[in-house]
């Protein structure tokens, strides 16, 4: 294979057929990384009850995937950067499809938790690869911002949508069928991505900061630990936590203090020096975590509230798939109307009253309140992913593109799994406060112990029970299990809001470097010749 220097494209060059077939190839890893964590919830209860898992295990379950992703994926955008963002994302490919095989085949919890990291270390190398490789194939702003909102739209649908798929497969295979999605998927992208897909990589990159990927593991893992602990709340002493919490802020600061000397950094700090950059970013984050919290709550209150079938269940969860895949898709089509500042401020809005509909739901409003509450959340986030993306992205140069797409995804991935332990264990910790004072009087120890542990455990019980006495038992954790729906609703309700608020206040002077539909705001200065196109 032999390297060439491509010229920098002119910003009116287009991309062709080949692009798009590419770009096709590029949503598969996406959408099945979305996948993974939505398919998850709605298995949770069923791979609960096979396993055997205690709460913790659950929440292990459930957050460890997005915190090995979020350790991960700064190192890997780097890595692609350097060694070539196709090759990377075939090795993350290879690697996704055997950890796959792992995890559906698992039969402890501890075996699925270690399948379930490994998932996320090769998840990290996919999706800065993807974003990368599209900022690199459409050069011409508007098909850049169609392609980063399709992309975005498997990115962000895929978790919403997985439900619906996870809850197909669960009434016709065990548990474990869930995780096999990937092995096809994966398969496609090993034989399709040499053909349709170019090559990038970054020759002048020196060799990669060993170092400043450890500082990067010590920041990121101790302090998401920390969270978790804390919000958790069943340690004897939080003295463990808040030292975690130490470890995760010394690393950062040396993290930080590092990249400051270095020549060719693992993250360029001046990329922060854009007030819309940085912005963007925490945006980003703080609406992951509020939309994935509450989505792993009322996943849970369509199918065990509710009382629906997987399949059931998961078809009733679909509308979220098509409100978060409809606010992506209509970002470039808003933006011909309004400005974009003006378009993510109003799905903020959107978003909040549609978590004001979920923090009054009752135990026997059903799925159909729920599940249109969670779809106009979802649609009211649409704007921002899109809008936000391609601003984060377009802020870069090419070749440090795998760099702003890693960040991008960080923010995305620290903020749904922060969201998942802070808002889930808020969720059960108003489930476990509730339940134990109206437990039925009949209850043994034993039984009243795994009633109080999660909804999964009350329902199991109750199936052993008396007719009279387990339908009191259920009736007493749905109730609870839904008080907690209410408050982590409530609770995001009022983050989206004063978001809305922040965002509108923070970039109102910078309306005309806000991401249009191309996605490029402060755009860096491209320099020809730091990029190399290695021809396929």
């Amino acid at each position: 294979m032999t390297n060439g220097t491509a010229p920098a494209p002119a910003a009116a060059e287009r991309a062709g057929r080949k692009e798009w077939i590419g770009l096709a190839v590029l949503m598969l890893p996406t959408l099945l990384i979305a996948l993974d964590i939505g398919v998850l919830f709605l298995a949770l209860p069923h791979l609960s009850e096979d396993l055997g898992t205690s709460a913790t295990e659950q929440l292990w379950i459930t957050d460890i995937y997005g915190f090995m992703l979020a350790g991960f994926l700064i190192t890997m955008g780097n890595l692609g950067d350097r060694i070539g963002r196709r090759r990377l994302l075939m090795i993350g490919g290879a690697a996704f499809g055997v950890a796959s095989v792992v995890a559906a085949y698992a039969d402890t919890p501890w075996t699925l938790i270690a399948a379930r990291a490994l998932l996320g270390i090769a998840g990290a190398t996919l999706n800065p690869s993807t974003l990368a490789l599209i900022s690199n194939m459409f050069r011409d702003d508007r098909q850049r911002g169609l392609a980063i909102s399709l992309w975005a739209t498997c990115q962000f649908g895929g978790a919403a949508v997985g439900p619906a798929i996870g809850g197909l497969m669960l009434k016709h295979f065990w548990w474990g069928s869930v995780f096999l999605l990937g092995v096809p998927v994966m398969a496609i992208l090993l034989l399709a991505g040499p053909r349709f897909l170019p090559e990038f990589r970054n020759e002048r990159a020196g060799r990669l900061d060993v170092v400043s990927v450890a500082l990067s593991l010590v920041a990121v893992l101790p302090i998401i630990h920390g969270v978790k602990e804390l919000a958790a709340g069943n340690a004897e002493s939080p003295a463990a936590a808040f030292a975690a919490l130490a470890v995760g802020a010394g690393g950062a600061l040396a993290f930080v203090r590092r990249q400051r000397r270095l020549e060719d950094p693992l993250v360029d700090l001046r990329l922060f020096s854009r007030p819309s950059f940085s912005i963007a970013l925490a945006a980003m984050a703080l609406a992951s975590g509020a939309f994935a919290g509450t989505s792993l709550l009322t996943s849970q209150y369509i199918q065990s509230v509710a009382g629906l079938t997987p399949g059931e269940a998961g078809l009733w969860q679909a509308p979220t798939g098509g409100g978060i895949a409809a606010g992506v898709l209509m970002a470039p089509l808003f933006v011909r109307w309004v400005k974009p500042l003006t378009a993510m401020v109003t799905g903020l809005a959107v978003s909040a009253s549609g978590l004001l509909l979920l923090a009054v739901a009752g135990s026997g409003s059903g799925a159909p309140v729920v599940a249109l509450g969670i779809a106009v959340v979802a649609f009211g986030v649409g704007p921002l992913f899109a809008l936000g993306t391609g601003l984060i992205v377009g802020s870069a140069p090419v070749e440090k593109a795998g760099s702003a797409a890693s960040l991008s995804e960080s923010s995305n991935v620290l903020g749904s799994t922060l969201g998942l332990a802070l808002l889930g264990t808020l969720g059960t910790a108003v489930y476990r406060g509730l339940v134990a004072d109206d437990l039925p009087a009949a209850l043994g120890g034993a039984e009243a112990a795994a009633a109080r542990e999660t909804l999964a455990g009350a329902a199991a019980t109750a199936e052993s029970l008396p007719a009279p006495v387990g339908g009191a038992l259920l009736d007493a954790a749905r109730d609870a299990f839904t008080t907690g729906l209410n408050t982590v609703a409530g609770v995001s309700g009022c983050v989206v809001a004063v978001l809305a608020v922040v965002l509108g206040t923070a970039l109102r002077e910078r309306r005309g470097a806000a991401p249009g539909a191309g996605g490029a705001g402060e755009q860096a200065p491209e320099r020809a010749g730091d990029a190399r196109h290695v021809p396929a």
